[in-house]
């Protein structure tokens, strides 16, 4: 359940990447050069600490950070991003979950190399483990297949930070934001609208925010398409500090217990 919450709003990591196992990804002769997103969104050392509640109880949390040591990749700075999320008390009787996730993101070009998933929901296990070829627009499974994908692609929680780095400057009411991710062996365009401006209060207090619908799958989890909004920091750091959803049966939120690590003030107004 809180692995498809952080699909949903493109936010929210199995065990450390052996690189033995990443393919060396130097661009031939006649590779085209990748894209450089100039950006100031986020740094080395954020955390980020979310409770997530079904209804009025408390059911898990979720935590994504971006770690401290220095990766390469194809002779690239790559930031090492991981992501949990944890069932918590009496949900651990009847559905415990321990998910996990990791992307190995491009510092210039924010997008991913290496993706890892490693799930336990309930009786569910699954375990993913992708290699994304920027330069040659693939991605290898562990399964050893291996799909065309469109340039930049994303993977669950490279997105979340593409989307923060996003130009919003003269963003009005119902505009919409695309990107492409590649999940469970597929190519999803990811949507986001954007809705309003307001002020959020939380448990932490009160912040300027921007409040965004991700489209959603309809029919599994969420009822309609736009049963999930995001409040969003109206800053430079960009990060969700509330996610509201409908599901079919009741509701889930996940609210910011925390954070650490900022590149940026942040819009808190007490």
């Amino acid at each position: 359940m809180l692995d498809l919450i952080v699909t949903g709003l493109l936010c929210i990591a199995s065990p450390e990447v052996d690189q033995k196992l990443v393919p060396d990804f130097s661009p031939e002769f006649d590779s085209p050069k990748l894209e450089v997103i100039e950006h100031s969104n986020f740094q080395k050392g954020e955390r980020l600490e979310y409770e997530v509640s079904y209804g009025w109880i408390t059911a898990g949390e979720a935590i994504i950070s971006i770690e401290e040591e220095q990766h390469e990749i194809g002779g690239r700075n790559v930031l090492h991003v991981v992501g949990e999320g944890n069932s918590l008390g009496a949900f651990n009787w009847f559905f415990k979950v321990q998910d996990r996730y990791e992307t190995y993101l491009d510092e210039e070009g924010v997008f991913p190399w290496v993706f890892v998933r490693d799930i336990h929901e309930g009786g569910f296990e699954l375990e993913q483990y992708y290699t994304f070829n920027q330069y040659e627009q693939s991605v290898s499974t562990d399964k050893g297949e291996d799909y065309e994908v469109p340039v930049g692609i994303q993977d669950m929680i490279s997105a979340f930070y593409r989307a923060r780095t996003l130009d919003l400057e003269g963003m009005k009411p119902g505009d919409t934001f695309e990107l492409n991710a590649f999940v469970d062996e597929e190519v999803w365009p990811l949507q986001i609208r954007y809705d309003r401006r307001e002020v959020k209060k939380v448990g932490l207090g009160k912040f300027d925010c921007l409040v965004f619908t991700p489209v959603v799958q309809e029919g599994r989890i969420f009822e309609e398409e736009e049963d999930l909004q995001v409040w969003i920091t109206a800053d430079q750091n960009r990060i969700p500090i509330l996610a509201e959803a409908k599901v079919l049966v009741g509701s889930i939120s996940m609210e910011i217990r925390s954070y650490a690590g900022l590149a940026n003030p942040i819009s808190k107004l007490d």
